[in-house]
């Protein structure tokens, strides 16, 4: 084994993504290229297996990415073996599509599943990968994975999720020093952090609404339209279509000509007595599934209760719970689904109600 080492001074870092670009200077030529963050665990055989995947894949310039299921140092039974795959979750007030981790709801087996975008902590791909799209230095972190998800799939890249488990990744590092935390004001450094973000944010807004060819920019194998096509997202409008937001597999149907002006924003507010729920979903929850559907029953959005959100909903004393979740959809919403699941994974008794119909989107109930 081989190992190349780049040593930098903290102080002189100018961001992950400056970091990934100095890493792929080290490329020798080798066949594949794989970036991931420190903090991961791997299956047995992953290489092989991930070899396998991009093998049966169908495409001759596969590249193999997911937000990895969760695990907990020291605690191997909190270790999920679900697949998983990247959904897409909000635009940032500039227009940056962020993306959230779903369990992918298939039998493992050697062929990936078609995936819309790119992770930046677990990425396989054949070396030309390094050449072809090298990483843009000048970004600092947010919003790398939307530009590189456009940028491979245009220089004739496909992307998939695997559908085995094969790396694992520890996601809760609060006890861990990152870039924004050293790089301030009075640090010995060349720049805050603070200004290499809003740099790196405008020059992703830039190339999402005027997107040009280059070596950091789109390639020339396909366009940034069909791209947008591909994924079902609109970085004008700030767009999604519904089947890219319940995590369908791409490409998208075809839509129509102006589908964005059928996206509307919906507000919905929960209104949940406590006693709808068992006693457990309050002593002993790891989440809730927040769902809201169409007439069809088809989930439209999903964004579960967790974390501080959750704590602090079960430290209330009230006896009537509210729940808001706001969100773009092309359909109307009609019901509403609150399913809490236990630390082991359990799902409880789930309570369900009917949005009333409203003439305006911005829907309260």
């Amino acid at each position: 084994m081989r190992i190349r080492i780049l040593d930098v001074d903290w102080r002189e870092s100018k961001g992950a993504c400056w970091a990934r670009a100095q890493i792929m200077s080290l490329w020798e030529g080798e066949d594949y290229f794989l970036q991931i963050d420190s903090h991961h665990r791997f299956a047995e055989d992953w290489d092989a297996k991930l070899i396998q995947n991009g093998m049966v894949s169908g495409s001759s310039k596969p590249i193999l990415t997911t937000y990895c299921p969760a695990y907990v140092p020291g605690d191997e039974d909190k270790r999920r073996n679900s697949p998983t795959r990247m959904d897409f979750d909000y635009f940032t007030e500039d227009g940056i599509a962020l993306f959230k981790p779903a369990f992918l709801d298939v039998e493992p087996n050697w062929r990936p599943v078609k995936a819309r975008f790119v992770s930046g902590h677990f990425l396989f791909a054949q070396g030309s990968f390094v050449q072809e799209v090298p990483y843009d230095p000048h970004l600092y972190f947010l919003g790398e994975e939307t530009t590189l998800a456009i940028r491979a799939y245009t220089w004739g890249y496909d992307l998939f999720h695997p559908t085995e488990a094969l790396l694992w990744h520890e996601y809760s590092r609060s006890n861990r020093r990152k870039h924004w935390d050293d790089h301030v004001e009075g640090a010995p450094v060349e720049r805050v952090w603070y200004e290499r973000d809003r740099d790196s944010r405008e020059r992703i807004r830039r190339f999402l609404t005027a997107p040009s060819l280059g070596p950091l920019g789109c390639g020339g194998l396909r366009t940034f339209e069909q791209y947008c096509a591909y994924a079902g997202i609109d970085f004008i409008h700030r767009k999604v279509q519904d089947y890219t937001r319940r995590g369908l597999e791409p490409p998208n149907p075809p839509a129509s000509e102006r589908w964005e002006l059928d996206v509307q924003e919906w507000n919905v507010k929960i209104e949940l007595n406590r006693s709808r729920l068992p006693a457990e979903a309050f002593s002993n929850s790891l989440f809730w599934y927040v769902g809201i559907h169409d007439a069809s029953g088809a989930e439209i959005d999903r964004h579960d209760l967790c974390g501080d959100e959750l704590a602090s909903l079960i430290a209330g004393s009230q006896e009537c719970i509210l729940v808001e979740r706001r969100f773009q959809s092309g359909q109307q919403p009609e019901t509403w689904t609150v399913w809490p699941v236990t630390q082991n994974m359990v799902w409880l008794k789930k309570a369900m109600g009917r949005i009333p119909h409203s003439s305006s989107p911005y829907l309260q109930i």
